[in-house]
């Protein structure tokens, strides 16, 4: 049991530092594909977590992917993005209101539609022409 535990812990420091370094070399752009991906992941484990009845899995993350959506809102640039930024604000907002009531009615109705709406503004985002994303 010991040795399972050890090598758990090694392979989290593992996972730790290589998410380190690709953060570091990652432009702003791809952070922000990262935060969506890894949104739609969260969002995606909290529905299996649901169907399997496993409420306290579900409450991870569904909390993991709000952290996420925090990240998001906290990246915008509301003085150069105008009213795109601040509706990208609400949207992100929306987003997070409607998986605090996900979470609260075991809904995986409601992760598919908050799953939908990031989908479609990932979808945006990666369509971006390369020389018009962010490198710094």
């Amino acid at each position: 049991m010991a040795a399972v535990m050890n090598n758990r812990r090694y392979a989290n420091q593992y996972a730790a530092v290589h998410t380190e370094s690709i953060v570091e070399e990652s432009t702003p752009h791809a952070l922000i594909q990262m935060l969506m991906e890894g949104f739609l992941m969260q969002v995606n484990a909290a529905k299996g977590a649901i169907s399997r009845n496993n409420f306290e899995e579900k409450g991870i993350h569904i909390s993991r992917a709000i952290s996420i959506v925090g990240g998001l809102i906290d990246g915008i640039d509301e003085e150069r993005g105008g009213s795109i930024a601040e509706n990208l604000t609400r949207l992100y907002e929306y987003i997070n209101t409607k998986l605090f009531q996900a979470s609260a009615e075991n809904s995986v109705d409601i992760l598919d539609e908050v799953s939908d709406l990031m989908r479609s503004v990932k979808e945006a985002w990666d369509a971006i022409p390369e020389a018009h994303r962010l490198t710094q």
